[in-house]
C-alpha cells in the first residue's frame, strides 16, 4: 500500500470500528423507506404517468380548492421550482387548468379539470392501497407508531 493511502496519523479504521454507520442513521432509513414506497407508487397506480409528487399536488388542490402556486407550495411542502414543474406537467395532460385571480389578475390560480377530478376518484383506492404495501408487515400499533413519530418529526420544521 503506498503512504498516502494510510489513514493519518497512524490511526485505522476498518469494517465495524467507525463510530457512524451510515446505514443506522435516519436520513439513510428514511431515504431508502421513501424509495422502497416510490417504488410501490409507481407499481401500483392506476395512471403509470402519474407520479407521486403529481398525486399529492392534485389532491391539495381537491382539498383546498383553487390554489396559486405559493399556496400549493405550502400545503404539499414541494419547493416553487419543483411544483412548478409539476402544475406545468398537470395543466399539459388536462388534469388542471389555470385561470386569473378575481381579485388579482396577475395571479394565477391552478383549478383541477373533470379529467383531474376522476383521474383523483380513480387513483384514492390505489393510493389506500399504496399505502397498505408500505406499511408492509408493520403490525396495527407499529403502524400508529411510524405516523406518529414522523408526523411529530414533520411538526418540528422551522424549529433548526
Amino acid at each position: 500500500m503506498t503512504q498516502d493511502l494510510l489513514p493519518e496519523d497512524g490511526a485505522e479504521t476498518g469494517p465495524g470500528e467507525a463510530d457512524y454507520v451510515f446505514s443506522d442513521q435516519i436520513g439513510h432509513l428514511l431515504r431508502r423507506a421513501y424509495q422502497r414506497h416510490l417504488a410501490i407508487f409507481q407499481r401500483n397506480a392506476c395512471d403509470p404517468q402519474l407520479t407521486s409528487v403529481q398525486f399529492v399536488t392534485l389532491c391539495a388542490i381537491r382539498d383546498n380548492g383553487p390554489s396559486s402556486l405559493i399556496e400549493l407550495v405550502k400545503s404539499t411542502a414541494i419547493d416553487q421550482a419543483t411544483i412548478r414543474g409539476i402544475v406545468d406537467r398537470l395543466k399539459a395532460r388536462g388534469l388542471i387548468r389555470q385561470t386569473s385571480d378575481a381579485q388579482d389578475r396577475r395571479k394565477v390560480i391552478n383549478c383541477l379539470t373533470d379529467e383531474g377530478r376522476q383521474l383523483l376518484e380513480d387513483m384514492v383506492p390505489c393510493a389506500k392501497r399504496i399505502s397498505e404495501m408500505t406499511m408492509g408487515q408493520l403490525n396495527p400499533a407499529e403502524r400508529l407508531a411510524v405516523t406518529h413519530v414522523l408526523q411529530k418529526m414533520i411538526a418540528q420544521d422551522g424549529e433548526e
